[in-house]
């Protein structure tokens, strides 16, 4: 194939991926809805069941795998477990749910040949631009959601993932630049592993607000909502404590790769390309700032009294900080970075 086929190729396969994953959160947002009347009753029903498989699985396994049956499981995950039936309303809600699931797998599969044959169209890596960083770091959210749903039933975040995801192929379109070879800067291979190492630490970053807004949903819900009106969607999630610690999990992966990109191999690759390791253009400072949020994150996690909803808020700054630091900069601010959307 010619490079322009590849292009058109990569092209097509994300417009294609756009349109599934608006697909995949309609049948999100339709199973959140139907789950507005499943009864209060089944839903506690549900918990009881829960906590009866959750006990026996806590004593047969270490502290470290915990997180994989009371982390994740959802009500109608557990009573499955549990061998009840389930009603017509909560068959509706596990069909649109597998529903959802299915279209984003599909969709990432569309992303990922989108992203490949964009660089055999490139003749390159495929992260020199906006675009293509966008189209890379959100290939890495959707991964590490599958991954989760995979291991540790987080299917509960689709709604979220598969939200965000349209949200940032649009962007993307906007920020669209033909495929060419990178410019002379761009050229290193220090810059591959600062913009792979980025796109992962943003991945999780995404995962880790999710849940985190999830987080505050849920403990707000179980602070002020009486026993007998406890229906909905939030009421199928797990706890607010299983919540608030997958996304510490997810936060403790991401701020270390995080730390790499921006604060080592990003000034290794200044050096290479323009003589100096720290400049203080816009793009690094506000790295450098998502950077100082969430080791406030982490930090907040291990002291007392800042711990739930405190550190919960404190990682949502931190993901408004790498929104900003990734579009904001390259919109409103000048710098050496902004000729290459990173």
């Amino acid at each position: 194939m010619s490079t322009e086929q590849w292009a058109t190729l990569s092209n097509n396969a994300v417009a294609a991926a756009t349109v599934v994953f608006g697909l995949a959160c309609i049948a999100h947002l339709i199973e959140w809805s139907i789950t507005r009347q499943v009864s209060g009753a089944d839903t506690s029903r549900a918990e009881t069941v829960g906590a009866e498989i959750a006990r026996p699985a806590r004593q047969a396994v270490s502290a470290g795998q915990v997180g994989a049956f009371d982390g994740g499981q959802d009500a109608q995950s557990r009573r499955e477990l549990a061998g009840e039936e389930l009603g017509a309303d909560e068959e509706r809600v596990a069909r649109f749910g597998r529903l959802g699931i299915a279209l984003t797998v599909l969709a990432a599969a569309c992303l990922l040949v989108g992203v490949v044959s964009r660089g055999f169209a490139a003749e390159r890596a495929p992260w020199g631009n906006m675009y293509e960083f966008a189209t890379l770091g959100l290939l890495v959210v959707v991964t590490i959601y599958l991954g989760l749903v995979r291991f540790m039933k987080a299917q509960w975040l689709g709604g979220i993932v598969t939200g965000f995801a349209v949200c940032m192929l649009g962007l993307a379109f906007l920020a669209y630049v033909p495929a060419g070879p990178l410019v002379p800067a761009l050229d290193s291979y220090w810059l591959l592993l600062h913009v792979s190492a980025a796109a992962t630490a943003g991945g999780a970053f995404t995962i880790g607000a999710g849940a985190s807004i999830f987080y505050l949903l849920k403990a707000k819900a179980e602070r002020e909502t009486p026993e007998d009106q406890r229906t909905g969607y939030l009421w199928r999630l797990p706890s607010s404590t299983a919540i608030d610690r997958l996304a510490y999990r997810v936060h403790a992966f991401a701020f270390p790769v995080w730390t790499f990109a921006a604060l080592i191999a990003g000034p290794i690759w200044a050096e290479h390309a323009w003589g100096r390791y720290w400049g203080w253009d816009p793009k690094e400072v506000w790295a450098f700032i998502t950077w100082v949020v969430y080791a406030g994150y982490l930090h907040a996690r291990a002291t007392a009294g800042w711990r739930g909803k405190g550190a919960a808020i404190i990682a949502l700054i931190g993901f408004a900080t790498f929104l900003f630091d990734f579009i904001g900069v390259n919109l409103i601010a000048s710098g050496q970075h902004t000729y290459s959307g990173l």
